[in-house]
C-alpha cells in the first residue's frame, strides 16, 4: 500500500497490539535464551489481543469503506525475526491486514519513526515513547493495561478521546495554571480567547484525523470515526478550546469540559477505544474503564522541569 500525506501511519509495538506480560517476565526474569526457547515452542499459539487491538483493528476496517486506503499500520518489536514468528502468525491468525513490520533486535525503535512515516506511535516501553516525543518525531502515548471491557467494542466505529492542554495543545496554558492557579488561568483564557492555542504533540494527528473524517463522510451518511476532546478545562476557558480548533479547521463530533470532574465516567459513556492524557491522575481512573495512553512531557519542558525539581 503506497503512503501519501493523508494517509494516517499507526506504529503499534508488539506488546501493546497483543498480551505478551508472561512473556515480558520471562524474559525479565530468565533472560534472552530462555524467552528465545519459550517463544519458538509456543510460535503456533495465537497471542492474545492488548489495550490497543480494539483501536488498530477497528481503524483497518475502515480502509473497506473507501476507494483509497485512509489507514497504514506498522507492527513494530523490538524482537528479533526469529522470535517475532509467533506474533507474526497471531496476526495472520487474526485476520489484520499489516504488511509493514519492524524487527529491531533489542534496539531502540524510535530512530525507525520517520522512514516508516508514522503519525503515532503507541507502545509499553516507557523510553522509545519518551525518546519519540522528545525528538517531536510524532505523536506518541505510553499504553496502559487493559480494562475488562476491552473486548465489547464496536467493530463498526473507531472512538478516540483526547485531554486538551499539553496534548492537542501545547503545555502553556497549564503552567500558567500549575504556577498561578485556577484563577490566573481563566482570566487569561478568557481575555485571549480569540487568540489560536499554540500546537500540542497531537495536534498534526488530530488535524488528520479530521481530514480522514471529511473522506469518510463523503462515502456515507455518518462517520464511523468519532472525535472527541475530554478536558478538566470549563467554561469560560472552554471558548479559546472552541475557537483554536475552528482556526486549525478541525472539528471534534464531542466536547466536554468537566471543570475538574472525573473522566472515567464520561470516557466510559463516549466508548473510547483509546484516550491520551498527560496526567497519571486522570488515567489512573480512565484505564480501568477504557482503553488509555499516558502523553508524557518533553525532557526539558518547564513542567517536567517542575515536577522533578
Amino acid at each position: 500500500m503506497a503512503i501519501d500525506d493523508n494517509t494516517l501511519v499507526i506504529g503499534v509495538s508488539s506488546r501493546a497490539l497483543f498480551d505478551l506480560e508472561k512473556e515480558n517476565e520471562v524474559f525479565r526474569n530468565k533472560g534472552i535464551d530462555a524467552y528465545r526457547k519459550y517463544q519458538l515452542e509456543k510460535e503456533d499459539v495465537p497471542l492474545k489481543p492488548g489495550t490497543a487491538f480494539p483501536l488498530i483493528r477497528n481503524l483497518l476496517l475502515l480502509n473497506s469503506l473507501v476507494e483509497k486506503p485512509l489507514v497504514e499500520v506498522v507492527v513494530m518489536s523490538k524482537n528479533s525475526p526469529e522470535t517475532g514468528i509467533r506474533m507474526l502468525n497471531s496476526i495472520r491468525k487474526m485476520d489484520l491486514n499489516i504488511t509493514r513490520i519492524a524487527l529491531s533486535g533489542g534496539t531502540s525503535l524510535a530512530p525507525y519513526i520517520e522512514g516508516f512515516r508514522v503519525d503515532l506511535f503507541l507502545s509499553k516501553d516507557e523510553k522509545d515513547v519518551q525518546d519519540i516525543i522528545d525528538f517531536k518525531s510524532c505523536a506518541a502515548g505510553l499504553i496502559y493495561n487493559p480494562p475488562g471491557n476491552i473486548f465489547e467494542f464496536d467493530e463498526n466505529e473507531v472512538r478516540l478521546a483526547f485531554d486538551a492542554d499539553a496534548v492537542i495543545f501545547s503545555e502553556e496554558s497549564e503552567l500558567r495554571y500549575k504556577k498561578e492557579g485556577l484563577a490566573s488561568f481563566i482570566q487569561h483564557e478568557s481575555e485571549n480567547e480569540k487568540i489560536p492555542l499554540s500546537k500540542g504533540p497531537f495536534a498534526d494527528l488530530l488535524k488528520k484525523l479530521s481530514g480522514m473524517q471529511k473522506v469518510l463522510n463523503e462515502n456515507m451518511d455518518k462517520s464511523p470515526l468519532r472525535l472527541a476532546i475530554v478536558t478538566a478545562r470549563s467554561a469560560p476557558s472552554h471558548m479559546r478550546v472552541i475557537n483554536t480548533l475552528r482556526e486549525w479547521g478541525v472539528v471534534v463530533d464531542e466536547a466536554y469540559f468537566l471543570g475538574g470532574l472525573a473522566k472515567d465516567q464520561i470516557l466510559k459513556a463516549f466508548g473510547a477505544h483509546i484516550f491520551f492524557d498527560d496526567q497519571e491522575v486522570h488515567l489512573d481512573s480512565s484505564s480501568m474503564v477504557v482503553p488509555a495512553a499516558k502523553v508524557p512531557y518533553p525532557k526539558d519542558s518547564e513542567i517536567n522541569k517542575m515536577i522533578n525539581n
